[in-house]
């Protein structure tokens, strides 16, 4: 191993290992606060109780699945891929075996991932709601502290597990094969990794999804419209369930969200610095790890410096953190830049690619930015939603569908720029192909930018669990009946953690979107090492314009089931809460306890069940265009084809629900402030019936897509051998 390779790798693995030695220090800390009273305790447990039991179960079936595609994974690339010719090829068996270990070692880091997000969150809930009776300041720190931990492991984790093992398949060089030449193969050895993370990342955002909206759904219409009781009423059976699954939605699922995130996108990058191997050798592979790593270290910096008054607007202090931490990431792109990017061959190329971080980092600050218009109540979309609410239900469904597509509009033409614009910037970098003349940096520019919009994941993901945290405390607070003077805190912080939670959905979509082409460019890439010939795609071919519209279908149909799923499984919720009700009159009058395990139990077992066939659909469907296509002698160009057109659907597809289902939450939040009458008036319940239709927009469908788009990338990336 060369010195250089030696020293970076023991550099990403001792800066990523430190994240993780301060996210265990992070959670002790947490852990060391005030649980509170014997009632908030109560409440919390119950919620611990449940999400714990939720993920168990969850695993359990995702466990299964899992093997069962390691097992595909391994019969098909030992009987199926055609075998290596030449000097130091490898043998079937080996290539099948080391894409598997991946495959799984990625499967279980994502899981793992996803566990910690839920184990901290459930923790945090009640120690936010206890600070909350002492000072604003500290129920915000412990809320975004609890959360730094679960964005710290979810990195940190990503960075060790792609680290590791690259540094473990050097050792394995085969006979014949130079360390260089060995070097470049690794990257094209590990994309099972970023498979295995994006199918566990599949289920457990679906399933965390089905549920939390599941139970939302049901809470909502049966407690808010029909009983007239406030959210959070103990008097509501389904308001536990509602509890838990803003932790195995919001908490687990995006955990391991984040992690398949920045595990494939550096997956990717790496594939893609191969080819700039003449120029940077292992360092241009490598790069994106350690750009991962320092930007641990910056998340921590602008996690610890978060801190407010109590009349100060807390997301404020949530922004300075974010601006610090992109600060700093700046900062280490520059240095970064210039020590792993520099070349003899083009002096100056290191500063065009420091450009193409910077244009990463500043659509990471458009799309907050962008989100943030789209979903606040402070704007006129919202504002317009809320407007319409007035007149009716359907006026209110009409406005929030109409903003939702409005909505799609500024984040395109974001990507567009940032692409083009750190295509341009890689391609003017002055590197050349020694053999044609041609300039090549163009597509590693863009793996850069997308690096660049990683640089602050630790400090996105901390703010993303911010949410859930804060949105259980003032749960808490509100069924323990604490004073008034409480629930006004930790309402002003869940009033910033659906601003938080909205805003790193955009954060998603826009890091969805830039690496989708990074993923689709790597798939390019290894077919023309596959097949020794570049691969065009064209539309104009009727096989491959059908396999195109067959991925734009995919996506409709996918999140067809989602919000099926949420629909039947929200019917079960309001028909029990219905009958305890009824069957229970003791219930509305506070002498009678509601049976919150029943819902929570009915909830569980619909999310399971209706996870399953979705998310093997997004798995089989690319493998079955491969094949069938394949016997046109075209596989590997209908699939690009399908993914291609799978992707721009899915990212315009996500950014409608989410920022259509963030928008009518929180027009139903403006009314709530006391606009159009406040509550419980005509324009509130209108407001309410859209907020639920919304529901399974932002928080089910809308974030699986996420995870969709990336899925289908990975699934092509580790296949592309059978399809040629």
């Amino acid at each position: 191993m060369a010195s250089s390779q030696s020293g970076l790798l023991l550099l990403i693995l001792g800066l990523s290992g430190a994240a993780l030695a301060f996210a265990v220090f992070l959670s002790r800390w947490v852990l060391a606060r005030d649980r509170g009273e014997a009632s908030m305790q109560r409440i919390s447990n119950a919620i611990q109780e449940g999400a714990e039991a939720f993920l168990a179960r969850q695993y359990k079936t995702i466990g299964l699945l899992s093997i069962v595609v390691a097992a595909v994974i391994y019969i098909g690339y030992a009987f199926f891929r055609p075998a290596e010719e030449g000097a130091g090829a490898l043998p079937s068996s080996t290539f099948a075996l080391y894409t598997t270990l991946s495959f799984l070692l990625g499967a279980v880091c994502s899981g793992f991932a996803g566990f910690m997000g839920m184990w901290v969150s459930i923790r945090t809930n009640i120690r936010t709601a206890s600070a909350a009776r002492t000072s604003l300041n500290a129920a915000l720190q412990t809320a975004l502290r609890g959360g730094a931990v679960s964005g710290l492991f979810t990195v940190a984790m990503s960075l060790l597990g792609v680290a590791g093992l690259f540094w473990a398949l050097d050792a394995f060089a085969p006979a014949g094969v130079s360390p260089e030449e060995w070097t470049r193969r690794i990257p094209f050895l590990i994309v099972g990794f970023g498979f295995g993370a994006s199918f566990v990342a599949l289920f457990a955002q679906l399933g965390g999804g089905i549920y939390t909206k599941a139970a939302d759904v049901g809470a909502d219409l049966v407690g808010k419209v029909e009983a007239g009781i406030p959210e959070d009423d103990p008097r509501n059976p389904a308001v536990i369930a509602d509890l838990v699954g803003d932790n195995v939605g919001d908490c687990a699922g995006r955990g391991a969200d984040l992690f398949e995130s920045t595990a494939a996108e550096n997956i990717g990058a790496m594939i893609l610095g191969v080819l700039l191997f003449p120029f940077f050798g292992v360092r241009g592979v490598l790069f994106p790890l350690v750009v991962g790593a320092v930007g641990l270290i910056a998340s921590i910096v602008g996690v610890m410096v978060v801190r407010t008054s109590g009349t100060e607007d807390p997301m404020k202090a949530l922004n300075r953190g974010f601006y610090v931490t992109s600060a700093l990431v700046a900062v280490a792109f520059y240095f970064l830049c210039q020590w792993l990017l520099s070349t003899e061959a083009a002096p100056g190329a290191w500063m065009n690619f420091f450009w193409c971080a910077m244009i990463g980092l500043a659509t990471a600050f458009a799309f907050v930015y962008i989100t943030q218009y789209y979903t606040e109540y402070r704007y006129r979309p919202v504002q317009s939603i809320a407007e319409a609410s007035q007149t009716g239900a359907a006026t209110n469904i009409i406005a929030g569908l109409a903003v939702g597509m409005e909505s799609t509009v500024l984040p395109v033409i974001t990507v567009a720029i940032a692409i083009v614009g750190s295509y341009y910037l890689g391609l003017n970098s002055g590197l050349t192909d020694a053999t044609t003349g041609q300039p090549v940096g163009g597509l590693f520019g863009t793996a850069v930018a997308t690096m660049g919009m990683l640089g602050t994941a630790g400090y996105i993901l901390a703010m993303d669990v911010f949410g859930p945290i804060t949105d259980n405390a003032g749960g808490i607070v509100e069924m323990s009946e604490q004073p008034e003077s409480v629930r006004e805190k930790t309402d002003r912080l869940d009033a910033v953690g659906n601003t938080t939670k909205a805003l790193t959905k955009g954060y998603a979509i826009g890091s969805a979107a830039l690496a989708a082409f990074l993923l689709f460019s790597a798939y390019l890439d290894e077919v023309r090492i596959l097949t020794g010939t570049e691969l065009t795609v064209n539309l104009a071919k009727p096989q491959v314009f059908v396999a195109g519209l067959l991925g734009a279908m995919l996506v409709f149909w996918f999140s067809s089931l989602a919000m099926t799923a949420v629909r039947k499984a929200a019917q079960s919720v309001i028909e029990e809460v219905r009958r305890q009700f009824r069957e229970m009159p003791g219930i509305m009058k506070g002498t009678q306890q509601p049976d919150y395990g029943r819902c929570v139990d009915i909830v569980t077992v619909g999310a399971l069940k209706a996870m399953v066939f979705p998310g093997a659909l997004v798995v089989l469907f690319p493998i079955a265009v491969g094949l069938i296509f394949k016997q046109f002698g075209i596989g590997a160009e209908a699939v690009a084809a399908f993914l291609m057109i799978a992707t721009i659907a899915g990212i315009l597809m996500a950014g409608f629900l989410n920022n259509g289902g963030g928008a009518w939450d929180n027009a139903k939040k403006y009314i709530e402030t006391g606009m159009y009458g406040g509550k419980k008036s005509d324009a509130h319940k209108a407001a309410v019936v859209g907020d639920t239709v919304g529901d399974p927009f932002k928080d089910t469908a809308g974030p699986s897509l996420h995870v969709l788009v990336k899925l289908l990338s990975t699934i092509t990336l580790v296949l592309a051998p059978l399809f040629i």
